[in-house]
């Protein structure tokens, strides 16, 4: 069991104790964000409202059909057809799908936050975003069906924490650091990475759930006639996991 060890006789400073929420900003706004969309949508818009929201901001694999992309009829034209493959990362099917994202988001999102810093972890999540929308729109080209929820970003963001909070001296390691730096270990290659067991384990056990809502639709509380698809999540997860070391602001290690 790893124990914070302080120097012998010495008192921990009120400076030195950890807050009551030990989250980076940007996973507390991006939450706070979207827990104030769905309490909106939830308690405050109409139906129609909330059907006009789902129009505008949720993918919808329809929209690039030739005849509808050509008609310029569709809610909110081309700038829509562009947008919406990051907005339905907003937007989620009920309280169990937004709690689970942002539990997630906090977990392995934090580690991510902390080691890229603001704009790289904004970066990465949109980036995740959009390839899970583009793997959707890929394998249900055409359908009338949206999907929407920030678990493609989470996927992504959980792809990219396994790069490196399995190291020795990181998060998750079996030896940690016990301040700050444990975010900041040099990260392997993919192949290296790839040769931790614990690595390895989370990879398929991600995959393996994953494919569960492939074969038992419903798995997560949501909005009649809204799927929340799994190949989002891995278009998202693939992509945290390749893009990693373009992002990563720490070395390589050698």
């Amino acid at each position: 069991m790893n124990q914070h060890v302080f120097p012998p006789h010495q008192p921990q400073t009120p400076e030195a104790r950890q807050p009551a929420i030990n989250l980076p900003g940007v996973i507390l706004a991006l939450g706070a964000i979207m827990a104030g969309i769905h309490l909106l949508q939830e308690y405050v818009f109409s139906d129609d409202t909330n059907l006009m929201i789902l129009e505008l901001f949720a993918f919808w694999p329809a929209r690039y059909l030739p005849e509808v992309f050509a008609s310029g009829r569709v809610a909110g034209g081309l700038p829509a057809d562009i947008w919406t493959f990051v907005t339905y990362g907003f937007l989620h099917g009920g309280w169990a799908h937004l709690i689970l994202n942002l539990l997630w988001m906090a977990a392995f999102g934090s580690a991510v936050a902390w080691r890229f810093g603001v704009v790289r972890f904004l970066v990465l999540s949109a980036l995740c975003t959009i390839a899970g929308a583009a793997l959707h729109l890929l394998t249900h080209y055409g359908q009338p069906v949206p999907i929407i929820g920030a678990s493609a970003a989470v996927s992504g963001q959980m792809a990219a924490a396994t790069r490196f909070v399995f190291e020795l001296g990181a998060p998750l390691g079996a030896v940690r650091l016990q301040d700050r730096s444990a975010f900041f270990i040099p990260a392997p290659s993919l192949l290296q990475s790839l040769r931790n067991s614990r690595v390895l384990g989370m990879v398929l056990a991600w995959f393996g759930i994953n494919f569960l809502f492939a074969f038992i639709p419903g798995l997560i509380g949501g909005q009649e006639g809204v799927s929340i698809a799994w190949e989002a999540h891995v278009g998202g997860f693939l992509t945290g996991m390749l893009l990693f070391p373009l992002l990563d602001p720490v070395p390589q290690r050698k």
